[in-house]
């Protein structure tokens, strides 16, 4: 059985499908596309001739043997592409979610993607800006200003790149200063009541230094309201930036590029809804009273408090680019900080129950070296050395509110001890009495459970510091055939210090060896004087201790909601981690013609261990065992045993997951005619160790998978029948399968489509360009179609699926038709009107269980049809 949300633009879908395909299959040889034209510095006269630096160096889209797509600082204007979540709608190779948090964000290329809610996992895919690696998703949020383009390089990239590019890479380019003075302003107004301001300005010192100024700032509505607290509004946008550049450039052969800049987000995010109301959250949080979603589309939300995400993301970089006769030498020094602090309600009722706090600190040194040959002879060569360093804090709690302990109490209170059809007051004063016999018999303070303030608190840490050496070789081994040879070595190490208190009382009891110790008239009160039984008596004791029959107290095991665990270092756990990998890229790039060029590749990427910074955190297998029913009296020896770091409730899990390695065999084909350009991949990639991170509806749970692998091809075209028409088409497709996951939280997954990833992915666009009179007035009108193909979100969660037998499925599919025109004057006054989402097509982005209401699954509501116009002025 499925549960199949679609858009309402689905209608629209099959004529607009139609018409690309109509398209693709006039073109020779055409498939599919991304947005190709570019307004950097392009000596050719053909607009459809691209400059890239996607191989390090600078090449045209053609020459450059690697899949990517290249979208330009004009189609990012055109299209009102405002940050990195928008630009997935031009490039079907990614998709870009934002979840939770206005930071909570996640990047995936040909399916692979990770790193989202957890600090201590660094993405599969790296985001570069300007050269400078991102380390984390919530440092890449800044808006798409002063572009020159963004190029997207698909699968891993580790000989090019040195940090973590195991699936693939986001590289923004921005304009360097100019020395003629000049520059733009744009504003825009729409609907919920949008303000957009943007502007550049860059001009010269003198004849060896120019500047450039530019800045950012948007203010939004929110798209939802939280009804009960006065319709407050959520997921709203309330950021800034702003970036100072100079450029020096004391001779001919030195240039030298400083940039800072500062970026803050303070918003309202992220709305949540109900896509399954279950018995927990019908019964018990309406019994104390709250309020919940049962539309998911109605945007109305209930929350116990407006929810606060703020992001302060800075950092300064230096480039020197010094020409050394055939030889270019190439150094980025870069220190980037980021502060992230949000404060939410995690149960998403109104029910003042639990919220979560987290306070993170991010600092970042990165050195980059690399010298560049260029020379007449058939050998060239890239060698580049990279450093990276880098501290990591977090302190996070969870709260524990008023309305928790009567929650608690409903579920507490059985069936047995309540009259015929109770009410909501009878089973919370017999759930109480529950409680408060079980506080009695375990001797803790009454009306104690779940009634302090706080469930619990952590304090997270991790260094990090990581070198690599990289290179590639090219042999022209004739003026058409080049064989190229590529490696990098990295070396990875983190440090990391977890700090779990588990602050209420009942989480430090464990019921069996409660009633163990009960049982024995207080005789048998740790493991050593259990183990010291004789064996029939441990048996028998074990037997009632874990029979529902005999013991009472297992009951409220569905109240131990967060249990400690050993801080770590400690004498079994180090906490540290030491990766090194070497990895390396074959390649033959063959020029058919002036016209075509082919590549056959096969390259591997690697990405270092990922650290678990969540409450799940738990040690390995290997060095703990719990007993019955997590029975520490019971659990047999191990290293955690035997060093009596055992804490009361103690399962396992892990601490971090290992690193992930990745392999990947592609060929492609590059065209470019009069008019007309293509280019086509196919590829067959696969990541072991894949770094899986899954909520569990308390907590995270972060594991290797087996293998993870994807075939499929990607094509992208640009068209220009006439010089007033520019026409894309690009798709994607892809054919995801756990080859091993035998030990996921969902079962065995082994043999699986991966959940999330569809099959297809489309991209189109029209550009018109209408010139009005020879002085340079023109209108230009763009429409573009994004698509997804329907597919399961995922493979299913952990509580509610997993009760199912993995049925009741959730789909997404979706349909996204953008459309502007701006009327350009020839004085450099432009006016416009867009639309984004034109047909308001709404679709479920994510789902996942119900935060400690079993069989309730919630979820996030894509983003309505948004609308403005606009004003802006070049001089």
């Amino acid at each position: 059985m499925q549960s199949t949300f679609t858009g309402t633009a689905g209608a629209h879908r099959f004529t607009l499908l139609a018409g690309a395909a109509t398209l693709a299959l006039a073109m020779p040889g055409a498939a599919f596309a991304q947005d190709a034209q570019s307004d950097s510095a392009a000596p050719e006269a053909d607009d459809n001739v691209i400059i890239v630096t996607a191989s390090k160096r600078e090449q045209t889209l053609q020459e450059t043997p690697i899949s990517v797509s290249v979208t330009s600082g004009e189609t990012i204007e055109r299209a009102q592409i405002r940050d990195v979540l928008d630009l997935q709608t031009v490039v079907p190779s990614l998709r870009v979610s934002q979840l939770q948090t206005s930071s909570a964000t996640t990047f995936i290329i040909r399916g692979f993607g990770n790193g989202d809610n957890n600090f201590g996992i660094e993405p599969s895919v790296g985001v570069f800006i300007d050269g400078v690696f991102r380390s984390r998703s919530a440092s890449a949020l800044s808006d798409l200003n002063m572009v020159q383009r963004v190029e997207v390089l698909n699968g891993p990239q580790s000989t090019l790149f040195g940090k973590n590019a195991s699936a693939g890479v986001i590289s923004v380019v921005t304009k360097e200063p100019q020395y003629e003075f000049g520059g733009s302003v744009e504003a825009v107004y729409g609907n919920f009541n949008t303000v957009f301001l943007r502007g550049e300005v860059t001009g010269p010192i003198n004849e060896q230094v120019a500047w450039s100024v530019d800045g950012t700032y948007q203010k939004r509505d929110g798209f939802g309201r939280i009804v009960n607290l006065n319709n407050a509004e959520i997921n709203n946008r309330d950021r800034w930036s702003a970036r100072g550049q100079l450029l020096i450039e004391p001779s001919a052969d030195v240039k030298i590029r400083l940039i800072g800049d500062y970026g803050k987000i303070d918003e309202v995010c992220c709305q949540t809804s109900n896509v399954v109301v279950g018995p927990v959250t019908q019964l018990a949080v309406g019994g104390v009273g709250g309020q919940f979603p049962t539309d998911f589309f109605s945007n109305n939300n209930f929350l116990n408090v407006v929810p606060v995400n703020t992001n302060e993301n800075y950092g300064f970089s230096g480039q020197l680019d010094w020409a050394l006769g055939n030889v270019s030498l190439t150094s980025i020094t870069a220190y980037r900080e980021l502060r992230n602090f949000f404060n939410q309600d995690i149960d998403f009722t109104s029910a003042d129950i639990s919220n979560e706090t987290r306070d993170q600190a991010v600092d970042t040194f990165t050195q980059e070296v690399r010298l560049t040959s260029d020379f007449d002879g058939p050998i060239n060569f890239l060698l580049g050395g990279y450093y990276f360093d880098e501290s990591i804090s977090q302190d996070s709690s969870l709260s524990v509110g008023r309305d928790f302990r009567n929650f608690a109490a409903i579920q507490a209170a059985p069936a047995s001890l309540l009259p015929p059809n109770p009410t909501a007051a009878q089973r919370i004063a017999v759930g109480n009495a529950v409680l408060r016999n079980a506080e009695g018999a375990l001797g803790l303070p009454l009306g104690s459970i779940l009634a302090g303030q706080g469930l619990t608190r952590e304090r997270f840490a991790i260094d990090n510091t990581s070198w690599s050496i990289f290179g590639t070789v090219d042999l022209k081994w004739t003026d058409r055939l080049t064989f190229t040879v590529g490696f990098n070595y990295t070396d990875d190490k983190k440090d990391f210090v977890i700090n779990q208190q588990a602050l209420d009382p009942l989480a430090g009891v464990n019921l069996v060896d409660a009633f163990i110790t009960l049982a024995s008239s207080g005789a048998v009160r740790n493991r050593t004087q259990f183990q010291a039984l004789p064996a029939a008596n441990q048996q028998a004791l074990l037997a009632a201790a874990t029979s529902p029959a005999t013991n009472s107290l297992l009951g409220l095991s569905a109240l131990q909601f967060q249990t400690p665990s050993p801080s770590v270092p400690n004498s079994v756990e180090p906490g540290q981690t030491r990766d090194d990998k070497f990895t390396y890229i074959l390649r033959a790039a063959y020029e058919v013609s002036d016209q075509i060029n082919v590549y056959l590749s096969y390259a591997t990427g690697f990405k270092a261990s990922s650290i678990n910074l969540s409450r799940d955190s738990r040690p390995l297998l290997s060095d703990y065992t719990p007993g019955p029913r997590g029975s520490t009296f019971a659990a047999p020896a191990s290293p955690i045993i035997n060093a009596g770091l055992a804490t009361p409730n103690l399962t396992t899990g892990t601490r971090f997951a290992g690193p992930e390695n990745a392999a990947v065999i592609e060929a492609g084909i590059k065209a470019q005619f009069d008019g007309i350009g293509f280019n086509l991949a196919v590829f067959d990639q696969k990541i072991e160790g894949f770094q899986s991170f899954a909520f569990t509806g308390l907590g995270f749970a972060l594991q290797n998978a087996g293998q993870q692998s994807v075939q499929g091809f990607e094509f992208d075209s640009t068209i220009k029948p006439v010089d007033s028409l520019v026409l894309t088409f690009a798709a994607t497709y892809l054919d995801p399968v756990f080859d091993s996951f035998p030990g996921s939280v969902l079962g065995d997954l082994s043999g699986l489509r991966v959940g999330g990833i569809p099959s297809w992915n489309v991209r189109t666009s029209a550009t018109h360009t209408l010139d009005i009179n020879d002085a340079g007035t023109k209108l230009v009108t763009r429409v573009d179609y994004s698509y997804e193909s329907n597919v399961n979100i995922n493979n299913g969660l952990p509580t509610f699926n997993r009760a199912l037998g993995n049925t009741r499925l959730f789909d997404r599919e979706v349909n996204l038709v953008n459309a502007s025109t701006t009327l350009a004057l020839e004085n450099g006054l432009e006016v416009g009107l867009f639309a984004r989402n034109l047909f308001n097509d709404q679709y479920i982005l994510t789902v996942f269980d119900g935060v400690a209401q079993a069989g309730t699954v919630s979820g996030y509501p894509s983003a309505p049809r948004t609308w403005g116009g606009l004003v802006r002025y070049r001089f």
